[in-house]
């Protein structure tokens, strides 16, 4: 799979699910959770990226092809699994994914292999949310949700729910009371990741939520589509001074600040 050259492949095994795992770079450890359809060329480059701030990065497998590109059919493929899967929550509101304790096992199992102050995670689009039911444990301290898009926004109610449940959320409460801060990006234009949910995120958070909302709206005078969705794969212009390149940059210093700090 040249997409994912440089990444060393084994499994991690938590809760009686055995998923392979991908891994790259030295350091503090980040958890880079793909969006659908999975683990793509582009989401491959991010983890890169994120290894040379002097971090270890690792990429669960949770669906699709690894390494493929994104494409209507690999798309399509992908939802009809997830759909029929226990794994992610969809529709229900104030529910966490069960995949997410998972997670949490493997983040606390990169941190103890790779040591620092703690772990940063970042989900994206249909695992977007799946960072900040991580924030539960102490040493996850860099959370980042990138369009965060479960559960379906699928009338209001649904667009501002935060797919987590209430004792989740009332422990990030804590969390943020605490000091840690969540980063949040999303396109202002993004029909799957509405801005109730960000407004909810500013409601419970408060000044520990950093919203970045890049304008997608018609006409808009940075040439992002009005479907742009992945702010740091898909719709990334990379090129220097766009919001989307500034955006990435604000991602890695987020994640460098806050596990490079020992």
């Amino acid at each position: 799979m040249p997409a994912l050259e440089g990444y060393a492949q084994s499994t991690f095994t938590a809760e009686g699910k055995t998923k392979v795992v991908y891994r790259t770079g030295s350091g503090p450890a980040v958890i880079v959770i793909s969006e659908v359809p999975g683990i793509t060329p582009l989401v491959a480059e991010f983890g890169r990226r994120v290894a040379a701030r002097g971090l270890s990065v690792c990429l669960p497998h949770l669906f699709g092809e690894d390494g493929a590109p994104p494409s209507a059919g690999a798309m399509a493929k992908t939802m009809v699994s997830v759909c029929i899967s226990r794994e992610f929550t969809l529709l229900a509101m104030g529910k966490t994914s069960p995949v997410v304790s998972w997670l949490r096992s493997l983040a606390q199992a990169e941190h103890e292999r790779c040591g620092g102050p703690g772990v940063g995670a970042v989900g994206m689009c249909l695992t977007g949310g799946f960072a900040l039911g991580m924030m539960v444990d102490d040493w996850v301290v860099a959370p980042v949700l990138s369009q965060p898009s479960l559960p379906v926004p699928l009338g209001r109610a649904r667009a501002a729910d935060l797919g987590i449940s209430p004792a989740d959320l009332s422990r990030v409460r804590q969390r943020v009371a605490d000091g840690t801060t969540v980063l949040g990006l999303r396109f202002s234009n993004d029909p799957a990741c509405r801005p109730a949910r960000f407004d909810h995120l500013r409601q419970e958070l408060g000044s520990g939520f950093i919203g970045v909302e890049l304008d997608s709206s018609p006409g808009n005078p940075h040439g992002h589509p009005k479907n742009a969705h992945s702010v740091l794969t898909e719709h990334l212009d990379d090129r220097e001074g766009t919001p989307t390149r500034a955006a990435l940059d604000q991602v890695l210093e987020f994640f460098a600040s806050r596990l490079h700090t020992v």
